[in-house]
């Protein structure tokens, strides 16, 4: 095998992702069941305060002149809560595992390629993602997911605030792990228990193409009182334009939801706007946080960090994976053919395929 290292990325590489996954529908628990139990968001007005740290005449001058600073902040926004007889909150996904072997998408020449530089590159992609499938690396890849699907990161801000959260895994519709989520590590990937690693063989599997590793996990999320407690789906992000001219006045947030919102009901100014859910996006990043490889790991408490090419931390706001370190993604693919998968630099890579990615260079 080669151990070429190439000076640039094809002008076309792309790598589909490895893993399927569904938006996560919030559910209502009420006398132990939940399916016909949906948890809706709801758009509707409040009457607040201002809360804003502001500076301006209106609050420094002492003539009478001087315009009354407001007090009352009203607005329009979204809330999801429980039902008020709810006895706890139930979220539900499913995802699949993809076999690694398809994890290429595209690898064509840019206008300054030689077509033998393009089959070196795909050449060196196969023989990587061949030796990375039964590699150590893969299966710590894999035990990695399984922790961050039992500890329930993927909950986000819901997670913080719960009592009790367990955790159920099926798969073929029988029940092959049950977890305590907060009792599982957030911040490292030692000491995997055997459930842990009963649900990373069904991921390994996938990745491998050996079997169609469908999961369905149900998290059962208790938050220690009972009544009409609001929980938190994503939120959207809305471009309203320069400077928020186009925002709506007095406009809050929107949340997401699925499903066609109801009729707004015009005496109490409720609009039900769907069914509450986490997206399938804030999922995958939750799972995918597992990059405990990066440089400077140890000055970060050694936390993971979500599988990026740049590693770039939304938290942090900041990338710790650059040009000078020579760790992004973009230039370990430069030299697949000198990685072990096992390595943290193989395991980061075989992560990044995963993930999926465009990796194209363009000629200089």
């Amino acid at each position: 095998m080669s151990d070429a290292v190439f000076k640039k990325l094809p002008g076309v590489l792309s790598f589909q992702r490895g893993i399927v996954i569904s938006d996560a529908l919030f559910y209502n628990e009420i006398d132990g069941q939940y399916l016909p139990y949906p948890v809706h968001v709801l758009r509707h007005g409040i009457r607040g305060t201002q809360n804003i740290n502001k500076t301006g005449d209106a609050e420094t001058a002492m003539t009478a002149e001087a315009k009354r600073q407001e007090v009352s902040n009203i607005q329009t926004t979204d809330t999801s809560k429980l039902e008020p007889n709810a006895e706890a909150l139930i979220v539900t996904f499913a995802l699949r595992f993809l076999d690694f072997k398809q994890a290429l998408f595209a690898c064509a020449p840019g206008p300054k390629d030689s077509e033998p530089e393009i089959t070196a590159v795909r050449t060196s992609i196969d023989n990587f993602i061949e030796r990375a499938k039964t590699s150590e690396g893969a299966a710590e890849i894999a035990r990695r997911y399984a922790r961050n699907i039992a500890n329930a990161r993927w909950l986000w801000r819901n997670r913080l605030l719960a009592e009790n959260i367990l955790v159920e895994v099926f798969h073929a519709e029988s029940k092959v792990a049950e977890f305590n989520a907060l009792t599982i590590p957030l911040h490292h990937f030692d000491d995997y228990s055997a459930d842990e690693r009963q649900v990373a063989e069904l991921v390994l599997q996938g990745l491998r193409g050996d079997s169609l590793a469908t999961l369905n996990i149900v998290a059962r999320v208790s938050f220690g009182v009972k009544g009409a407690i609001e929980v938190f789906p994503s939120q959207n992000y809305i471009d309203w334009g320069p400077n928020n001219r186009d925002k709506p006045s007095g406009f809050s947030k929107s949340l997401y939801a699925v499903g066609k919102p109801e009729t707004e009901d015009k005496t109490t100014g409720k609009r039900f706007m769907g069914h509450a859910a986490l997206r399938d996006q804030k999922i995958s990043n939750a799972l995918r946080t597992i990059d405990t490889w990066y440089p400077e790991a140890s000055l970060y408490q050694g936390r993971p960090i979500a599988i990026e090419p740049n590693g770039a931390s939304l938290e942090a706001q900041r990338f710790f994976r650059d040009e000078k370190t020579k760790s992004r993604a973009f230039d370990l693919v430069k030299r697949l053919n000198q990685l072990d998968p096992a390595s943290p630099d193989g395991m980061f890579v075989t992560a990044s395929l995963i993930r999926g990615g465009v990796y194209s260079e363009a000629g200089k």
